[in-house]
C-alpha cells in the first residue's frame, strides 16, 4: 500500500502530527492558562477543543496532499523480489504434429491450426497478476493433419514437475477463432534421469472445442471412409540439463522467433504503405512486430501500471462494468493490430547473433523515413512494437495498454528510433561522429538504399510511457539487456526527461517531415481484420477522387471506420461471452485435475504420465 493510500492514525499522546517542514501549529487556544483552583470555563475549553480539532485536521490536509505530491499515483516501478527457490531444469517442449483435426471451414473441409500452449510450473509469482509462460505455434494452413515441429525451451522448471496445457484452435482472422480441442500434460517429478516423453500422442478434449466445427466433422464422417472422430496431438518433452544461476522464474530460453502482421486495411486508414516489389506498385500495409528475446528479463526490470485515472484499475481488473468492457476493448484491440493471418511472416533464430540484429533494423526499416517506434517489453522477454507519432492518434486510453495486451505488470516500455553512423567503427558518442539524422550522410536514405551493417546503426531507446512510468535508474540494465540480445547494435538509452533525447526526438520529427510521407492513423476501440472488396473499390474510388483545398479525403476515412467500427453493445456482448468463456475453462481445468487424480474418464489414446522414482520409467495412466 502506497503512503497516500495509509489511514490517518492520530498519535497516542493526542498530540497534533508535524506538517510537511517538522513545525507543529499550535491553536492560541492551547496556550490559554486558569488560575489554579477557579472554576473552570466551560465555553473557553469548548472553543479551544474546536480550534485544536481544525488545526489538526489541517495539518492532516497538508500531509496528504504533500505525499500525494512527493508520492505521486500507485504504480510504476515495484521492488518486489523474485521468491527463492533451488534453480530448476531446462526442457524442451516440442510440439510435432495433430492427426484427425475437426473441419472449422464448411467451405474447404478443413482447418487452419495452431497450438497455443501455457506452462504452470507451481513456482510462487511476486504477484498473483504476474502473466503466465505462453507460446504459440505458426498457423498450418488447410489441413486437419498439420506438423509443426516447434521447438519451445523454458529454463528453471522446478524438479516438482509441471501443467502444460496445450489449446488447438482454428485461426479465423475475420471473426474470432474457434477452439478445436484442449490437451493437458502433467508431470509430477523430474531431474536429470527423468527420460522424458518421446513423440506421445495424447487425446484432443472435445468438451471445450467449437461445437461447429465438430458437427461438421461428424457429418463428414457419416459420409467417408473416416473411422472415428477423436484427433490427437503428439509432443515430446526432453530434460536439457540444470538451469544455470538463480531459480525462482521459470523464463523463455528460446527458439527466438519473431512475427510481422501486415494490415492492409489499418494500413489505408493510417496511409502507410510497405515496401513495393519490383515491377509492382506499393501496397498499402500497417506493421506490427513481436520479437522473442532471450530470457531471463533483468529483474530489477519490473513495473506495474499506473492508477493515474479512477478508472484505470478497473480497467486492468475487469472490475465493474465499464472496467470489463474497456478490458475487452483494449483485448480485441492487440488482437487486430496484432493479428495472425495468411500475410502473417514467421521467423526464428537459435540464439542472439548479427543475424537477429540486422532482422531488427529490417523490421523497424533502418534510418528510413524518422520513424519513432512504441514499445513493450514483457517479462518474460517479448518485444512488441509499432510505428507511433502524432499522426497515428489514438482514441482509446493508451498504446502501451493496448502492446501489453492489458498485462498488469510489464519489465519496461516507452518509445525509439534508429540513427545511422557515418564511422561505425567509432563510437557513437566519439567527437568525430555524425548520425543521419539529424545529419545529411552518404551512402544510405534518402538516396541510397541503407546498408546492411549492423554497427553502422543505433538505437535510441527511452522511458516515455505514461501507462508503466518505468523507473529511469534503470535503463542501463535495459540497454545491457538488449546489447546481449542484438550483439553489435549500438545502444543508447535515455531517460524521457534528458534534454539530449529531447534534442533527438525533435531533430527525428524534422527529418520525418522531409522524408517521410504524411499518414494519419486512426486506431479505434475495435477493428476488423476483413473487408469486402466493394468495400476496398468504395476506398480506391474515394482515394482517386479530388482532394480539397487543404488537401484531404475524409471520406476515405470516414468510410474506413464505418467498415471497421463496431457498437458497444458489442463489447458488452463480448463481456458476457469471455464470462461464459471463463466458466467453461474452469470447469474443464476441473475436471481434468480430478480426472488426473482419480484415474477415471480418461479416453484411451490420453495417457497422463507418472515418474516412477525407483524405475525411472514415464507409464501412462489408463483408465
Amino acid at each position: 500500500m502506497s503512503q497516500t493510500d495509509q489511514p490517518h492514525v492520530a498519535p497516542a499522546n493526542g498530540a497534533p502530527q508535524s506538517a510537511p517542514n517538522g513545525n507543529v501549529p499550535e491553536p492560541e487556544a492551547a496556550t490559554a492558562t486558569h488560575d489554579e483552583g477557579a472554576a473552570p470555563n466551560t465555553h473557553q475549553h469548548g472553543g479551544a477543543k474546536e480550534q485544536f480539532l481544525k488545526a489538526k485536521q489541517k495539518v492532516k490536509k497538508e500531509e496528504e496532499k504533500f505525499q500525494q505530491k512527493s508520492k505521486g499515483p500507485a504504480g510504476g516501478f515495484d521492488s518486489t523480489p523474485i521468491p527463492r527457490a533451488a534453480p530448476g531444469y531446462t526442457l524442451r517442449f516440442t510440439f510435432h504434429r495433430a492427426t484427425n483435426l475437426p473441419f472449422a471451414d464448411i467451405n474447404s473441409l478443413s482447418s487452419d491450426p495452431y497450438v497455443l500452449a501455457q506452462l504452470n510450473t507451481g513456482l510462487a509469482t511476486r504477484h498473483p497478476e504476474d502473466p503466465p509462460l505462453r507460446f504459440r505455434t505458426p498457423t498450418i494452413r488447410r489441413s486437419t493433419d498439420p506438423t509443426w515441429e516447434c521447438t519451445w525451451v523454458v529454463a528453471n522448471v522446478p524438479a516438482n514437475g509441471f501443467k502444460l496445457k496445450a489449446r488447438v484452435y482454428d485461426e479465423d482472422p475475420a471473426d474470432h477463432d474457434d477452439r478445436l480441442g484442449n490437451v493437458h500434460v502433467t508431470v509430477d517429478h523430474i531431474d536429470e534421469r527423468w527420460p522424458g516423453i518421446q513423440d506421445q500422442p495424447y487425446g484432443i478434449r472435445k468438451r471445450m472445442g467449437s461445437k461447429r466445427a465438430y458437427l461438421i466433422r461428424g457429418i463428414a464422417v457419416l459420409f467417408s471412409k473416416a473411422k472415428h472422430m477423436n484427433g490427437n496431438l503428439f509432443m515430446s518433452v526432453e530434460v536439457l540439463g540444470r538451469t544455470e544461476g538463480e531459480g525462482g522464474r521459470a523464463y523463455t530460453v528460446g527458439p527466438l522467433h519473431w512475427t510481422k502482421h501486415l494490415s492492409p486495411m489499418i494500413g489505408r486508414l493510417a496511409g502507410t504503405k510497405g515496401p513495393s516489389e519490383e515491377g509492382k506498385a506499393e501496397t498499402y500495409n500497417f506493421q506490427a512486430n513481436q520479437f522473442q528475446l532471450q530470457g531471463p528479463v533483468p529483474a530489477t526490470l519490473y513495473h506495474r501500471y499506473v492508477e493515474f485515472r479512477p478508472f484505470i484499475k478497473g480497467m486492468f481488473s475487469k472490475d465493474g462494468l465499464r472496467g470489463r468492457v474497456l478490458n475487452r476493448a483494449l483485448h480485441h484491440q492487440h488482437s487486430r493490430v496484432y493479428n495472425y493471418d495468411k500475410d502473417t511472416i514467421y521467423g526464428e533464430f537459435a540464439e542472439p547473433s548479427r543475424e537477429m540484429a540486422a532482422k531488427f533494423l529490417d523490421m523497424v526499416h533502418y534510418d528510413q523515413g524518422g520513424r519513432m517506434y512504441t514499445y513493450v517489453l514483457t517479462l518474460d522477454g517479448m518485444f512488441r512494437f509499432t510505428e507511433t507519432g502524432k499522426e497515428f492518434g489514438i482514441d482509446l486510453l493508451s498504446k502501451h495498454t493496448m502492446h501489453s495486451d492489458v498485462n498488469i505488470y510489464i519489465a519496461f516500455s516507452g518509445e525509439f528510433f534508429i540513427h545511422r553512423l557515418k564511422y561505425p567503427n567509432e563510437p557513437a558518442d566519439s567527437p568525430n561522429q555524425q548520425s543521419h539524422p539529424p545529419d545529411e550522410i552518404s551512402g544510405g536514405p534518402p538516396k541510397e538504399e541503407p546498408p546492411r551493417n549492423v554497427s553502422a546503426y543505433e538505437l535510441i531507446i527511452d522511458n516515455d510511457s505514461g501507462t508503466y512510468r518505468p523507473n529511469g535508474k534503470y535503463l542501463p540494465v535495459l540497454q545491457a539487456y538488449f546489447e546481449a540480445n542484438f550483439p553489435g547494435l549500438k545502444i543508447q538509452a535515455l531517460a524521457c526527461d534528458d534534454e539530449k533525447l529531447t534534442k533527438m526526438k525533435k531533430q527525428q520529427k524534422e527529418r520525418k517531415t522531409v522524408e517521410g510521407s504524411k499518414r494519419r492513423y486512426v486506431q479505434t476501440s475495435s477493428r476488423s481484420g476483413s473487408v469486402s472488396s466493394s468495400d476496398v473499390s468504395e476506398l480506391n474510388e474515394q482515394e482517386d477522387a479530388p482532394a480539397d483545398e487543404n488537401n484531404h479525403k475524409p471520406n476515405m476515412v470516414v468510410k474506413g471506420e464505418k467498415k471497421v467500427r463496431e457498437p458497444e453493445t458489442k463489447l458488452k456482448d463480448w463481456v458476457e461471452g469471455d464470462h461464459e468463456r471463463e466458466r467453461r475453462e474452469t470447469a474443464d481445468d476441473m475436471a481434468a485435475e480430478s480426472s488426473r487424480r482419480a484415474h477415471q474418464s480418461q479416453e484411451p489414446n490420453e495417457p497422463q504420465l507418472n515418474f516412477n522414482p525407483d524405475g525411472h520409467q514415464a507409464q501412462p495412466i489408463q483408465a
